[in-house]
Formats: structure tokens, C-alpha cells, sequence
């Protein structure tokens, strides 16, 4: 088996700051945001494949990389961030003052204590690695970039790290930060996690 590199890079900060934001809210980029992407990757452009989730805060980005570099660009649906319920365009202040102990409850147990309405950590966790298991699988040998969201980049660095949900909220993952992935021979291998290129 040909080694095969995966990138993932989480989107920068989108216009109105950091809030909840899952499918539902689908805020663009801020000024700061693409600076943020820009600076992640800097001149390195070492990609034979960008995949990208639907959402704006991703696609415009992976889209002016494959623009600017000439690198093939896919948009995959099953990439978007997972469903916060009606925890969706709020801050953390505002989820707290409508109910501290929901959100106490949630980051104690974020399997089984979701938002209302959120979708379910399982299923998302399972819609997201089948859909890396097959970009891996049609991109043997090659070097690709995934543009997503934090819980969407999260939940592949637990999976490959072969952690439970749970894992998902326990590692940091930065606007622009970005975790290479080596599968070799034997398995995948977390090269570096929450860090630029540049």
C-alpha cells in the first residue's frame, strides 16, 4: 500500500465571531478568518487533491487554493459541521444564561447530554469517517487537503487515534489549525495536530 497524506484544516473564524455554529448557521469567512487560513498554509501548496466541506466558512477557501494553485477541488456534503439543535448561532454566554446546566451537563457527557435538537454524536461520527474512509481509499498515494470544521476534524483525529466520541471534546483545534494524517502500511499515524505549515 502507497503511503497517503491527509491534511485537515479547520475554517477561520467566521463574521460574527465564535458562536455555535453547526449546518444550520453558515456564516462566510471574516477578514480575520481568511487571514488565518492564509497564514496556516503560507506558500506550501503541496496538495494533488482539496476536498471541502459544502459550507461557505470551508468552500471558499478550498476554492481559492484550488484557484490560486491549480489543484482539483471536491465538495463532499457528508463534511459538514455536526447540528448543534437550538444551541445553533449562539455564543457560550448566551447557552449559559438560557441554561448553565444543560451546558455543564453537555461538556461532562457530550455523548449522551446533546442540545436540544443537536444531532447524535454517533451518527454524526459515523457519517463523517465513512466519508473519510472513502476519500482515503479513491486517493491512495496522494496528498490531499480537507477544508472542514472543528467537530468534522476532531472526530477524524479520534477515529484515526481509534478513541471514542467522547474524544471529539478533548483536543484543541484551532481556527486555521491543522493535523496531518500518515496512513501507512500498518495503519494511520497522527503526524502533528493543531499546528500551521508556515
Amino acid at each position: 500500500m502507497q503511503e497517503t497524506l491527509i491534511d485537515l484544516i479547520r475554517h477561520g473564524e467566521p463574521e460574527g465571531g465564535s458562536r455555535y455554529r453547526g449546518s444550520a448557521v453558515d456564516d462566510p469567512l471574516s477578514e480575520k478568518g481568511w487571514q488565518q487560513m492564509w497564514s496556516a498554509i503560507g506558500d506550501h501548496s503541496p496538495w494533488d487533491q482539496i476536498i471541502s466541506s459544502p459550507l461557505v466558512r470551508c468552500r471558499a477557501f478550498a476554492e481559492a487554493v484550488s484557484e490560486k494553485y491549480t489543484i482539483p477541488v471536491t465538495i463532499i456534503d457528508d463534511l459538514k459541521e455536526i447540528g448543534f439543535g437550538n444551541w445553533e448561532g449562539k455564543t457560550r454566554e448566551e447557552v449559559k444564561q438560557i441554561s448553565q446546566e444543560e451546558y455543564d451537563a453537555f461538556y461532562r457527557d457530550p455523548v449522551n447530554a446533546r442540545p436540544r435538537g443537536a444531532e447524535d454524536l454517533n451518527k454524526f461520527v459515523e457519517r463523517v469517517t465513512s466519508a473519510y474512509e472513502t476519500i482515503v481509499a479513491e486517493h491512495q498515494g496522494k496528498h490531499c487537503l480537507i477544508v472542514a470544521h472543528a467537530g468534522v476534524n476532531r472526530a477524524l483525529v479520534a477515529y484515526n487515534l481509534q478513541a471514542g466520541p467522547a474524544g471529539i471534546y478533548r483536543m484543541e483545534m484551532d481556527n486555521g489549525g491543522i493535523s496531518r494524517i500518515r496512513h501507512k502500511r500498518y495503519g494511520a499515524m497522527l503526524e502533528f495536530h493543531n499546528k500551521k505549515l508556515a
